[in-house]
């Protein structure tokens, strides 16, 4: 089993459409069992193709890319966490060539206002794979030091929402640098959960962040901010980060992780 996750920075980027053809290229390519998206966005405005998509959603577009290369047996889930830049539905992603047993999305969010930017939604999927019921999450939390919005909260609630009585995988940006001791990412791990960087045969360095980015405005430090993680120990034969520009061009402003059971 092959997964893949991606803070896309939707709409964000300069030459977006040729950076998806990247993903999609790369999609096909590594035929990923399931993909978790974040800052998947779609602007207010455009036409709506059923009661959440809109037409210049990312993930559909990205969809539509596949499909031009003969990919056709993804489907997806989405849902709006929050309004970004006054203008897109910012959401996430769920994508998936396996049959999707249940879907759910629940605020992790003490605001659960989603004109608010600081919203924090979590999208879920029940996946059956080789007749296993397996769970998988995209995430994307907010910061530790947030007085606003605390990231232990957030992490709270995301424990409070989910059963862990399957295989269970948590994808995403969680915003905490896993290179810095005693603050969000050690809470996350006092939860029970396993990192599949450090489960992982092989692997890399685990850098998914290079300097300044959007949230990260004085960051000067390579960090580890988009990771994978499970709910129990089983064997990774593989863990690399992707669209680094080393493994896949760059395609925003967070690279990729991809994880290889």
């Amino acid at each position: 089993m092959k997964l893949l996750t991606l803070n896309c920075h939707s709409w964000q980027e300069e030459k977006q459409f040729e950076k998806i053809k990247v993903i999609a290229k790369s999609i096909k390519e590594k035929s990923y069992d399931v993909i978790a998206l974040q800052e998947v966005s779609q602007s207010i405005e455009a036409e709506s193709v059923d009661d959440k998509i809109k037409a210049d959603n990312f993930a559909l577009i990205l969809l539509k890319e596949l499909e031009k290369m003969n990919i056709n047996d993804y489907e997806m889930i989405w849902d709006f966490s929050n309004i970004g830049f006054d203008i897109y539905e910012e959401g996430l992603a769920i994508l998936t060539k396996h049959k999707i047993v249940k879907e759910e999305s629940f605020f992790v969010s003490k605001k659960k206002d989603p004109s608010y930017w600081k919203a924090r939604k979590v999208v879920g999927a029940t996946i059956r794979i080789n007749e296993q019921l397996i769970d998988f999450y995209s995430c994307h939390l907010g910061w530790w030091d947030d007085e606003e919005e605390p990231f232990q909260d957030q992490v709270d609630l995301l424990f409070e929402n989910i059963s862990c009585e399957n295989l269970t995988f948590l994808l995403g940006d969680f915003n905490n640098d896993a290179f810095v001791s005693n603050e969000g990412y050690d809470y996350l791990m006092d939860k029970g959960i396993y990192d599949t960087f450090d489960l992982a045969k092989q692997k890399d360095k685990g850098v998914t962040v290079k300097g300044k980015i959007d949230g990260w405005d004085q960051n000067k430090q390579n960090m580890r901010l988009d990771l994978i993680l499970v709910n129990k120990l089983i064997d990774i034969k593989s863990f690399q980060v992707i669209f680094n520009n080393n493994n896949k061009p760059v395609v925003s402003d967070h690279y990729g992780v991809e994880v290889e059971l």
